[in-house]
């Protein structure tokens, strides 16, 4: 029985989630689903340039993970790119990362919206 997947946290929410091209030859466009966790491990390591370890910590994964993730993602997007596919950015396992602030009364790194009452720090 295979290990169950661990979720993979998120950090990045896609405005656009689909994407085709404009001019196509064929009747119906075939369409290459990006999970969520791809599109992250691709904005980490070729938007923000991070290493691979760096990156794996990031979404809390083994950096041998991540990069069966990477390469998932990288040969996808290229198929769509080269053959003319759509590209449908959906699902995966994963959770979206809280967002921590520093609170300005106390000084200490807090979730977003998790401060005492009468706090005057409002993290948005």
């Amino acid at each position: 029985m295979p290990r169950p997947i661990k979720p993979r946290t998120i950090e990045y929410k896609p405005k656009c989630r689909h994407f085709t091209p404009s001019v196509s030859t064929k009747d119906e466009i075939e369409t290459v689903t990006i999970k969520l966790e791809e599109l992250e491990a691709m904005r980490l390591k070729d938007c923000e340039g991070l290493f691979q370890e760096d990156c794996a910590k990031r979404m809390n994964v083994s950096r041998q993970t991540f990069q069966l993730i990477l390469e998932s993602a990288r040969k996808k997007t290229v198929n769509a790119l080269i053959n003319g596919h759509a590209v449908r950015i959906f699902g995966g396992d994963y959770v979206y990362k809280t967002r921590n602030h520093i609170c300005a009364n106390s000084g200490k790194e807090k979730e977003t919206g998790n401060c005492e009452p009468g706090s005057c720090c409002k993290a948005g």
